[in-house]
């Protein structure tokens, strides 16, 4: 590949970051602030919060297996997808590639940073073929974007091919693992070792069921990693985010639990699809969603929501004409589905 020098804007290259109060008295003791223009009430709100996460990512270290010096923790996963475009792509200039379909925030955040964005389908399958993706990219080409278990497709793109263009690609490879959880396949992210150019995603609000407090992971080499913190907001995630994380992570056996919980009901789910008339397809899932092709998708999607049941109508993106995508909810959310759909004329 080549040198991050060369991959990284020159900009950020040169860039001198931002200098808070709290990492420079990093690693010492201190027992009176005076240094931030804080109030001095309302403890511990009124203080800001640790902007490089240290106890937050001692815990993630423990429970993903990869060391502290190489996780970004971000304003979900939103920040560690715009992040990549600000530090390697000239607006422009550059370009990244990316699988079609896939999900829609790489080419939003393409669009916001004004770097050409170049899709390349995946097969009837919905799988990738590494030769294409590589054929899409030429010397201005920075990032290859991946999604696996691809969202909306739901299935894992294969390994192989993954690394195929992890190993011939010059620039940098992402993998976003937003949904790995409920997957079989090996994490990438225990690769970062072997491949300076890999970053991947992770999150906690699909298996983790922590939407809502917004905290997006990435894993790479330190270096990345570096740059990721130099050019990131100072304190871009809040106490209450790190608080909550923190406690949730104490007792990961609930998270495995959840997991088994929503692979059990995917399955009953995608079998009960499969006995409706209005069902015509139920394509393979490794995620907490399945994605499955109706004979008319918008008419049933707007038949769902007048009965106040909100699944994702699919049906304008590439390759998913009349598709819903429905994601797994409790027993009874998935029977009430069931139950109109069985109902439908």
């Amino acid at each position: 590949m080549k040198s991050l020098e060369e991959l990284l804007r020159p900009n950020i290259r040169d860039l001198a970051p931002y200098s808070s109060a709290r990492n420079e008295y990093s690693g010492r003791v201190a027992r009176v602030f005076l240094d931030a223009n804080e109030s001095p009430y309302n403890a511990p709100y009124n203080r800001y919060p640790d902007p490089l996460q240290t106890e937050l990512k001692a815990a993630i270290s423990k429970v993903k297996g990869v060391a502290v010096e190489n996780i970004f923790l971000g304003n979900g996963s939103d920040e560690a997808i715009d992040l990549p475009y600000r530090c390697f792509t000239r607006p422009g200039i550059d370009n990244v590639v990316a699988i079609e379909p896939t999900y829609g925030m790489y080419k939003v955040c393409a669009d916001i940073n004004d770097v050409e964005y170049r899709p390349v389908l995946l097969n009837e399958r919905f799988q990738l073929e590494a030769d294409k993706i590589l054929a899409a990219c030429d010397e201005k080409t920075k990032i290859v974007w991946l999604c696996s278990p691809n969202n909306p497709t739901g299935n894992s793109l294969d390994r192989d091919e993954m690394m195929k263009i992890l190993e011939e690609f010059d620039g940098i490879v992402i993998i976003d693992e937003a949904y790995s959880d409920f997957a079989k396949q090996k994490s990438f992210r225990h690769d970062i070792d072997n491949h300076p150019n890999l970053i991947v995603l992770n999150t906690m609000s699909k298996a983790w069921g922590c939407a809502a407090i917004r905290l997006g992971m990435a894993f790479a080499q330190k270096d990345i990693i570096s740059v990721f913190n130099k050019v990131k907001y100072p304190y871009n995630v809040n106490l209450l985010t790190q608080q909550k994380a923190l406690e949730i992570m104490k007792d990961p056996f609930d998270v495995d639990k959840w997991v088994r919980m929503l692979l059990g009901e995917r399955s009953r789910m995608c079998d009960a699809f499969r006995l409706l008339p209005i069902c015509k397809e139920v394509f393979p899932s490794d995620a907490n969603f399945f994605l499955a092709r109706m004979t008319d998708a918008q008419a049933i999607y707007d038949y769902l929501v007048e009965r106040g049941i909100i699944v994702r109508n699919r049906t304008r993106i590439t390759l998913c004409r009349n598709c819903l995508r429905i994601t797994i909810g409790t027993r009874s959310e998935n029977n009430e589905l069931l139950a109109a759909l069985r109902q439908y004329i």
